[in-house]
């Protein structure tokens, strides 16, 4: 299934994609896509529905992030070996987790606002995972049976913020905005194996990112297992995975974001964002 948020900011409702590609509302059936509602059983309720049956919504109604309520976003870096080389840093020997804030969390459609005094901003196509059911001190073996879906994150980072203001990453990918989720939240039974997916990134419609999900250094099953080691998952939260090579920060010469530049991004069978940057305030 492909799950989807839809209305105005901060007041969305949930819905899911029918066989052409509409939206459908489900507002009344379920509060939001988020904690119980992505449990196993919740959704194999919604599977059952007949979905030509639900409300069509509005062509050109906003859709929101996917997931609603996120307590957290873990994120993975250097999880591609190209990525790593072409930032200049020796591959991980255990996943290198940050956090990045729920309030950079945007719809996937929406602007992207320059943060003030940004003079680096990049882009990072990734894979999203969402957590369905609590996981703490998981085996890689389980580790899959507690993801409800799988979404793309747009790990949208500053990196003068980042790597050279000192201290930890986080200040450069936290800014309102950052955190793109969506279109869909795709249920893991229809994305198969998540170590199988093409994901590329377009900026002006110049394409600067092509990779696979099989070129992880760390897969998404090790993933869910490492971080439940030092955290609990619940449901709700989201992994972002990790990006291939051909950030702006790789270019050669090193190639930013300005205003009025549009983002394309995608992942096979998890749908395309688009944005817009903009000026912040």
């Amino acid at each position: 299934m492909k799950l989807v948020r839809w209305g105005e900011k901060g007041a969305e409702r949930p819905g899911i994609i029918d066989t052409a590609g509409r939206v459908r509302s489900l507002d009344g059936a379920i509060a939001d896509w988020a904690g119980a509602a992505l449990s196993p059983a919740a959704l194999a309720r919604v599977a059952e529905v007949d979905i030509l049956s639900l409300p069509l919504v509005a062509d050109g109604t906003r859709l929101g992030a996917c997931i609603g309520s996120v307590g957290k976003i873990v994120c993975v870096g250097l999880n591609y070996t190209d990525h790593a080389k072409e930032s200049g840093m020796a591959l991980p020997k255990e996943p290198i987790l940050f956090m990045k804030a729920t309030s950079a969390i945007n719809g996937p459609h929406d602007p992207i606002a320059m943060p003030r005094g940004a003079t680096k901003v990049d882009w990072e196509v990734e894979l999203g995972v969402v957590i369905g059911t609590p996981a703490k001190y998981v085996s890689a073996e389980e580790a899959l049976a507690h993801v409800a879906g799988y979404c793309i994150v747009n790990d949208v980072s500053e990196r003068a913020f980042q790597l050279e203001r000192g201290g930890q990453w986080d200040k450069g990918k936290s800014a309102d905005g950052f955190a793109p989720l969506g279109p869909w939240l795709v249920t893991a039974d229809d994305v198969g194996d998540p170590q199988a997916l093409s994901l590329w990134l377009e900026v002006d419609g110049v394409r600067r990112q092509h990779g696979t999900t099989r070129d992880m250094i760390f897969g998404v099953a090790e993933l869910v297992s490492y971080v439940s080691q030092f955290m609990s998952l619940q449901p709700g939260d989201v992994i972002a995975t990790g990006t291939p090579a051909g950030v702006g920060m790789g270019q050669k010469p090193p190639e930013y974001l300005r205003e009025g530049q549009v983002l394309r991004v995608g992942i096979s069978g998890l749908g395309e964002q688009r944005s817009t940057l903009i000026a912040g305030s």
